[in-house]
């Protein structure tokens, strides 16, 4: 084999060489690609379980104020003739004894989340719920160790608040409410009143 043949054997060998050296660099760029891609997704995974959970909570406790929301509206609606009675209802301070948590259980279920505790709360003045639950989703199987089958925890607070002012030395029954004026007569209520006229449900903190 003369020097010609062997420069051009070696140059074989080298390229040879080279192509596996790439071959190799390509796969573990591919492999680390495919990491990354599974990596973000379990990212975004656990972000849509945990925005589920949140948005389950939310549900619930809006849910179990409301619920307290129309008994007040309708003990306020029944009591109007009972002297000065219906004033304590529009405060929000009328006796209750509805099942908001019961509501709340509803509407977790509805979003596919479980109750793990319900309580009657007071935010400045305001009266309402603290609902916490669990997602019966999760996240699925993912590579990303520990990030396997995570479901989601979430809480949630929602209150009453008033909506309306009165004139208590008003001779028929006279509210306003955000600004829109009311006036009824008990022995002629003929008025399209919503709940949500009174009173509004709102999530707080």
């Amino acid at each position: 084999m003369d020097q010609r043949d062997r420069r051009q054997l070696m140059i074989a060998r080298r390229v040879r060489e080279d192509e596996g050296q790439t071959v190799v660099l390509y796969g573990a760029v591919i492999a680390g690609l495919l990491f990354l891609a599974f990596a973000f997704f379990a990212v975004a995974q656990a972000g849509t379980v945990r925005n589920g959970g949140q948005t389950a909570a939310d549900a619930a406790a809006l849910a179990a104020a409301q619920d307290d929301r129309d008994e007040l509206f309708d003990g306020f609606l029944d009591d109007l003739d009972n002297g000065d009675d219906w004033q304590d209802w529009l405060d929000g301070l009328g006796s209750l004894t509805g099942d908001g948590c019961g509501e709340a259980e509803y509407y977790a279920d509805r979003n596919r989340a479980d109750v793990l505790a319900c309580d009657a709360v007071t935010e400045d003045g305001d009266d309402g719920y603290t609902v916490e639950i669990r997602t019966r989703f999760d996240t699925g199987h993912s590579i990303v160790p520990g990030a396997s089958n995570k479901k989601a925890q979430a809480s949630a607070t929602a209150v009453i608040k008033p909506r309306c002012d009165f004139d208590d030395e008003a001779e028929l029954i006279e509210i306003t409410c955000d600004g829109e004026d009311f006036t009824i007569d008990p022995d002629d209520i003929d008025l399209d009143l919503k709940p949500s006229d009174l009173f509004s449900v709102v999530l707080v903190g």
